[in-house]
């Protein structure tokens, strides 16, 4: 019993901490009707900031890292990654007014990884002094790129058994030429340009850059003096940011399946105790620090909100934007944040005994 109200008081302490605070701040004034606007450039900036400290510390880190202890879970990010895409395609895609491109879409926007709320874990294990590895965050593209590939080539797929089974209009000449006409719908299923687009995209591209810094430059001095004060203040502006186009998506989301709402909450949950668990099993086995573990499986639970939406867009044009970035945004990232983020700190205390 005893383990439980201690699991309870933790989880109620994370929803007073500041970051949890500017989201739900931004949630209320939207629903105010506030006209209150921050510009996109801002938005913009202020997640390549966030990017470039996360990347740059972690090249800090990689330098001096038992590389060894990286394999396993990096490993495990790119199978957490593509495990949510299949399950949420299939899962659903059973359900009543959901077409199977949108439930794609979602999955794999649901497996891609958030910065934002990435950063936001990160500001809250400070806080709660729970040491992680510096290079954990580098995990980001190792989870997000094979879910957005994986989700892309489903999508693609699906695309050209459907153009081979309709049959009226494109029939004989499209039914021998069939390959050779998917193989142009088929670029989209290049895997090598989803690959290059993925790495291209200003998300990953940020962090990268940085950590490609850290790595091979002595980059300390610009992250005590520049990056580092500026990383909390700029943080609690994205999550008030975040907040207040949490709840302009919410018309969207109206506008589909209300499945998607039942999804957005249920997912984030599930797939956050599963790279949990994941983790927990990389901590017995290469000594995984508890706040790697926790880092995992917020990278797990959040749904990308910044390279994934123009992604797919481009790649699954037939989705619906309001079915997989409004069940996301509006839903889904307010979960991860609010709610995972606390929760995956209150069962690490149980589980690691911090």
């Amino acid at each position: 019993m005893e383990p439980l109200i201690e699991f309870f008081q933790t989880l109620v302490t994370q929803f007073q901490k500041p970051t949890l605070a500017f989201l739900i701040g931004g949630l209320l004034i939207a629903a105010m009707g506030s006209k209150l606007e921050i510009p996109d450039a801002i938005y913009r900036f202020i997640v390549f900031m966030l990017l470039m400290n996360i990347g740059l510390k972690a090249g800090m880190e990689v330098r001096e890292a038992d590389l060894s202890a990286l394999i396993l879970p990096a490993l495990i990010s790119a199978g957490v990654g593509c495990l949510i895409v299949l399950v949420g395609r299939y899962a659903l895609s059973r359900l009543p007014g959901v077409r199977l491109d949108d439930a794609i879409a979602t999955s794999g926007l649901f497996g891609a990884v958030s910065a934002s709320t990435l950063a936001a874990a990160m500001i809250v294990l400070e806080e709660e002094q729970v040491a992680f590895e510096a290079w954990a965050p580098a995990l980001y593209p190792f989870m997000d790129i094979p879910a957005l590939i994986l989700a892309i080539v489903l999508a693609g797929l699906h695309n050209e058994r459907t153009a081979a089974q309709s049959g009226d209009d494109a029939s004989e000449g499209n039914a021998s030429g069939g390959g050779a006409s998917g193989g142009g719908a088929g670029g989209g299923v290049s895997v090598w340009r989803i690959v290059k687009d993925s790495l291209r995209s200003a998300a990953v591209s940020a962090l990268l850059l940085g950590l490609a810094l850290g790595l091979l430059t002595q980059p300390d001095r610009v992250v005590e003096s520049f990056y580092d004060p500026l990383f909390r203040g700029l943080l609690s502006i994205l999550m008030l940011i975040m907040g207040m186009e949490a709840y302009a998506r919410l018309v969207e989301l109206r506008r589909v399946a209300h499945w998607y709402a039942v999804y957005a909450v249920i997912a984030p949950i599930t797939h956050g105790l599963i790279a949990f668990g994941l983790g927990t099993v990389a901590h017995h086995l290469t000594g995984f620090s508890p706040g790697g573990v926790i880092l995992l499986a917020v990278m797990a639970a959040s749904s990308s909100d910044i390279s994934g939406p123009p992604t797919l867009r481009a790649a699954i044009p037939s989705a619906n934007p309001s079915a997989y970035i409004g069940s996301s945004t509006s839903i889904g990232t307010p979960v991860a944040v609010a709610i995972c983020i606390p929760l995956f700190v209150a069962l690490a205390n149980v589980v690691f005994d911090m």
